[in-house]
């Protein structure tokens, strides 16, 4: 597209899949608004903890595999996934046991998939280093953006925008600044072999301004565009379930319920 002929780099999907859907998210939330009788908690922790694994396994093969290729590029990917990922994770868990005063499983779950999401659009194009420190930002951005979530009222159940939205955010933002250096611009026999992606994407301030623009612009386009979808829809239809109904989807949508307590 024309982003990408103007030079901005997302190697898995930062731009593309978290920040559209994060900022598509944050439009519904206002648009929806909250559910009766919402409470920030977890409905099943061991599923969450299974969920994230999942989830966890997964992104191997979608960082990784964005290399389109086995090889030097989606080995480093898959490595800088899991440095951040790990890094997030424990940070995440250090700052809910100094808040709460003890570790929590789904605030460890949650650090996890923020550091994934983060590292996503710069996997290809970083060494381990600038993947630790992805970590880093991802913690405290997205966990600032969770605590602000809860603060403004907003009802995320799954805090879609401020682990994906804003992990995205900062991480494609972040590339531009973290990427090799200019000696990896160019893949010849003079290219450092420590080079993750000769020949593509290095940093530099230019690059850095081009993913911001870039960002911004996807992130205010996701948000519109979901907005007006929303109020179009509701002008044919309810977007959302009536005070009876909010309490049992599953029966009142599909005559089913999720469990039968006997």
């Amino acid at each position: 597209g024309f982003l990408a002929e103007w030079g901005v780099w997302d190697f898995a999907g930062g731009i593309v899949v978290h920040v559209t859907a994060g900022f598509s998210a944050l439009a519904s939330l206002f648009m929806v608004g909250r559910r009766e009788d919402a409470q920030d908690l977890p409905h099943n922790v061991p599923f969450v903890a299974l969920g994230t694994s999942l989830l966890w396994f997964g992104w191997f093969g979608f960082n990784g595999g964005s290399a389109l290729a086995t090889g030097p590029t989606a080995m480093a990917a898959a490595v800088n996934s899991e440095v951040a990922a790990s890094v997030a994770l424990f940070l995440w868990l250090l700052l809910d046991w100094a808040r709460h005063g003890r570790p929590g499983l789904v605030g460890l779950c949650v650090g996890a998939i923020a550091g994934l999401a983060t590292v996503t659009p710069a996997a290809g194009f970083i060494q381990p280093w600038a993947a630790f420190v992805l970590g880093i930002v991802a913690t405290l951005a997205c966990y600032g953006c969770c605590e602000l979530r809860k603060k403004l009222g907003l009802d995320d159940a799954l805090d879609v925008w401020g682990v994906h939205g804003m992990g995205g955010f900062f991480g494609s933002i972040l590339v531009g600044i973290l990427a090799d250096g200019e000696e990896c611009s160019v893949m010849d026999e003079f290219t450092p072999t420590y080079c993750v992606n000769p020949g593509t994407m290095t940093r530099s301030a230019e690059q850095l301004g081009k993913q911001t623009a870039t960002v911004v612009l996807c992130a205010v386009y996701s948000f519109v565009v979901t907005l007006v979808l929303l109020k179009v829809v509701a002008l044919f239809m309810q977007i959302k379930p009536n005070r009876s109904g909010s309490a049992h989807l599953d029966v009142e949508e599909h005559g089913e319920a999720a469990y039968n307590h006997t």
